[in-house]
């Protein structure tokens, strides 16, 4: 349904016909962590995200798996592994 709350106009999945059912009865505004991200939109009360109700429990255990503006240390450690050059070889005959 469309959201009459805050995000005023957008789709959102917690709108019934009585209102928002979402835990605070409203979407949260975005966290500091959130600043920079692409997901986040500003709205007239001020700048929300676009994928969650609450930004705050995204960040909560670690960064947020949704956000754009954080890059992945994961392909860094993999470029800096150290490669056996004996199994290195028998791979590229295959």
């Amino acid at each position: 349904m469309i959201c009459t709350t805050i995000r005023d106009g957008v789709e959102c999945a917690f709108m019934k016909k009585n209102g928002c059912s979402y835990n605070a009865g409203a979407c949260l505004e975005i966290i500091e962590a959130c600043k920079g991200c692409k997901r986040s939109v500003e709205f007239s009360s001020g700048w929300y995200c676009g994928i969650c109700p609450d930004p705050s429990k995204k960040w909560k255990l670690s960064k947020c798996n949704v956000a754009t503006h954080v890059s992945d240390d994961s392909s860094k450690n993999k470029a800096k592994r150290k490669i056996n050059p004996l199994k290195a070889s028998k791979r590229g005959k295959n």
